[in-house]
């Protein structure tokens, strides 16, 4: 053996040393990845075929492997690591020439892009990837970051290392609309060093707050990181469940686990939502508390007031505390006491399918067995029992068509238990109410009539629902009666908006703050998948950039705002009315909804291109473009050369090899331990890009075939790769503030100053370890 190491543990060297010096030789990452396999592929080879290359595979014909088989051990469980003293033979690492590797090599890459790159069901979600990119290439463009940077510096200022805390809000809010770590860290390096370091604040403290939370756009949804994650996972975790449920004895996952081994990334994305917070509010307290315990470090600033209204104290606890508790509290109250609830009256034509037991229970004694270890004796009599009452009963119940009489019976029964207003109206509402009570708190002198107007509009729409609007009434029929208070109702709410419009905090705040709502909520309540919610981001950063464009230079946005009301009143049509083609006729009600619908749709089409075009006028379209086209190359290309270097590690046994070693460990703890301790490492040196498609795919396998929640694994992968854009010498987030950094400060400032938000990383990495709630506590509630 050639330096007395194993032939695949020399293969393994040369790929990472191969990989290794085509990222320093400054080639192009995205190329040099595919490159370094080809180089890698060709030494081995060469390697091999001189016989330097040796590997000592265990000896499967010995009395002592046979053995092992015959008292049940599995064949996958046996390895060179478990089993240390089984008798092996030398080999070469390509045991059936290099030529045969080659040649399969070159036709699984074919077919990997094809699948995973091209026309693959992960396809659908990768292009989130590209709409996700322009929505923050855009946002970015439209210099969003200066007004939040100086209007929260206005508010945290005065606070010890004010000035801090606010880089890392605006970075969090950033994250949450944008995603894009290099932007976000070189529009703050620009914008929020020299005001910091003018203020007397530390060096190390202003680098490090700037360069970690440019990061968290790796962790708050919606975060290109957890895309890519998620869709390598959804495919992993099934996989490994499959192979785990056929060791185990079963047919399969759904047998062995009692439910679908799935794993989304609208689920991925709930998940990371309060660990992206978590850190968020770690990088803040960081920031406090080195400010009090070094205050020369990190002083308070104070900035000249905008001579916004002054609000006294009894104000502020009346209009911003006890107007939210009522109207909140009160829609709780209604709710529970059934005058605020669902109205659905639609009655299904067939019968729901009749209960399966919980477990399947018509199982091999093996499989029932592993079932019993996994989910306990107590569940398993349970689902015996249910079984037994099935069988009783005659089987499963099949669903039948419901009769006219029937249906009839169930729809009076629908009809009688609905509530009298609507959950989703008197929410519309509500949320008008306390737009109303928040102007009436930032301008407390400003004239009160159309706030009472809309108020008392929003009331009367609430009481007309509630006594003239009955569930069977058409939406036609709720929209005539219910149009003059919504009117005075939308009439106060309009003259609201133009009081919040005069507070700088709610005016750089509010509109990016929705877009960030509509996004998340739409994939976070589960309405859509991210694929087409990262559109309706993509569309919303087109409109808000071309309307600042548009304020900046003193011109009229009235288009675009048009355009924006177009989208809400198609989206409520298409809420409130049956649009469907399936109907063999359409009332004059639905006829109109649909030509209103239509004419909305066509508005916010020319909104969107009018966007599009005041872009273009004002040089903005044009970069956005080029940018998301360079990103997204860049994605896909590293995605492209991963597959080759990723075929090269499994011609010569290297993924076998790899995951032989993690499956001598009994602990899947212990394994799962030594995996993030890899890829923290691996960040020292290598990008989140190219970990997620070289390494992940070698160990998910391992780690997503145990016992671990696939949810909790993916977002502990994710925030240990966030550490790689800080860990030097490769951070890249490092690199971007090197860049615009003054040169009064030097590349040590910036070391010692991320230094303690890695460990905070660590810590946060370590909270969720001990407290994986803080990940599926979302997923678990939304999923019920």
């Amino acid at each position: 053996m050639l330096f007395g190491l194993d032939g695949v543990e020399i293969g393994l060297i040369i790929v990472f040393l191969c990989l290794f010096g085509g990222i320093l030789s400054g080639f192009p990452v995205a190329f040099a990845i595919g490159g370094a396999g080809i180089i890698a592929f060709g030494i081995i080879a060469a390697l091999d075929s001189a016989g330097l290359l040796i590997h000592q595979a265990i000896d499967t014909g010995s009395n002592a492997y046979n053995a092992l088989i015959s008292d049940g051990v599995n064949a996958d469980k046996i390895s060179i690591f478990r089993y240390p003293d089984l008798p092996t033979i030398a080999e070469p690492v390509f045991v059936s020439g290099w030529e045969t590797a080659l040649d399969r090599n070159l036709s699984f890459v074919v077919n990997r892009i094809n699948e995973r790159v091209l026309a693959g069901q992960s396809i659908e979600t990768l292009l989130a990837v590209l709409m996700f990119v322009l929505m923050g290439i855009t946002l970015e463009r439209s210099k969003i970051a200066n007004d939040l940077l100086t209007t929260m510096a206005r508010v945290f200022g005065p606070l010890p290392g004010g000035l801090a805390v606010s880089v890392v809000v605006v970075g969090a809010f950033l994250a949450a609309s944008t995603g894009i770590v290099g932007a976000t860290v070189v529009t703050m390096g620009l914008l929020s060093l020299p005001t910091m370091l003018r203020n007397n604040y530390s060096p190390e403290l202003a680098t490090g707050v700037i360069a970690a939370s440019g990061t968290l756009g790796q962790i708050i949804p919606p975060s290109i990181v957890i895309v890519l994650l998620g869709t390598l996972a959804g495919d992993l975790y099934s996989t490994a469940q499959e192979s785990r449920a056929q060791l185990a004895g079963c047919t399969d996952a759904l047998t062995y686990l009692g439910k679908p081994a799935v794993v989304s990334v609208g689920t991925l994305f709930q998940a990371a939502l309060l660990p992206g917070i978590m850190l968020a509010v770690l990088y803040a307290l960081y920031a406090f508390g080195y400010a009090l315990l070094n205050p020369s470090k990190a002083p308070a600033v104070s900035f000249e007031s905008k001579g916004d209204d002054v609000v006294t104290r009894n104000e502020r606890l009346v209009w911003f505390a006890a107007a939210p508790v009522v109207l909140i509290g009160g829609l709780i109250l209604l709710s529970s006491a059934n005058v605020v609830g669902s109205q659905k009256i639609i009655v299904d034509s067939f019968t729901d399918a009749g209960q399966v037991a919980s477990l399947r229970t018509g199982v091999s004694e093996q499989c029932q067995a592993s079932m019993i270890d996994l989910h306990g004796q107590e569940a398993w009599d349970a689902a015996i029992a249910q079984q037994a009452q099935i069988d009783a009963d005659g089987g499963v119940a099949e669903s039948r068509e419901l009769t006219e009489e029937e249906r009839a019976s169930v729809f009076a029964e629908m009809v009688d238990a609905a509530a009298p207003i609507g959950s989703g109206l008197a929410i519309a509402m509500v949320m008008l109410a306390l737009l109303m009570t928040t102007a009436r708190g930032v301008a407390p002198t400003a004239d009160t009539r159309p706030l009472l107007i809309g108020g008392l509009g929003v009331l009367l729409t609430l009481l007309v629902n509630a006594i003239w609007v009955t569930p069977t009434s058409t939406p036609g029929t709720a929209l005539v009666l219910m149009a003059l208070p919504m009117v005075a109702a939308l009439y106060g709410a309009k003259y609201a908006a133009t009081l919040l419009g005069r507070n700088d905090l709610l005016r750089v705040v509010f509109p990016p703050l929705v877009l960030i709502v509509a996004v998340l909520g739409s994939i976070l309540g589960g309405i859509t998948n991210p694929t087409p919610a990262a559109a309706l981001g993509a569309g919303g950063a087109i409109l808000l950039a071309a309307y600042r464009k548009l304020r900046e230079d003193d011109q009229s946005g009235k288009i675009i705002l048009q355009a924006a009301f177009a989208i809400v009143v198609m989206l409520l049509v298409g809420v409130n009315f049956d649009l469907r083609y399936s109907h063999e006729s359409a009332g004059v009600e639905t006829w109109l909804a649909f030509l209103v619908a239509y004419g909305a749709y066509l508005f916010a089409m020319f909104g969107i291109l009018y966007s599009c075009w005041v872009l273009y006028q004002k040089s903005v379209l044009s970069p956005v473009v080029r940018e998301t086209a360079k990103v997204t190359s860049m994605v896909f290309t590293i995605l492209i050369g991963s597959q080759i270097l990723n075929l090269v590690v499994i011609s010569f046994g290297g993924e076998h090899y790899i995951q032989q070693f993690l499956r001598s460990f009994d602990n899947e703890f212990t394994v799962f331990l030594i995996v993030m301790l890899v890829l923290f490492v691996l960040g020292f040196v290598l990008d989140f890009l190219e970990i997620i498609y070289i390494v992940i795919p070698i160990v998910g396998p391992i780690i997503y075939g145990g016992t671990f929640d696939p949810k909790w694994v993916t977002i502990m992968i994710a925030v240990n790769l966030q550490t790689s854009f800080l860990t030097p010498p490769f951070g890249f987030a490092l690199f971007y503030l090197r860049g615009v950094a003054p040169a009064s400060v030097t590349t040590r400032h910036i070391y010692k100053g991320v230094t303690p938000f890695v460990l905070i990383q660590v810590f946060g990495l370590a909270l969720l370890w001990f407290f994986p709630s803080i990940v599926t506590i979302l997923p678990n509630l939304m999923a019920n």
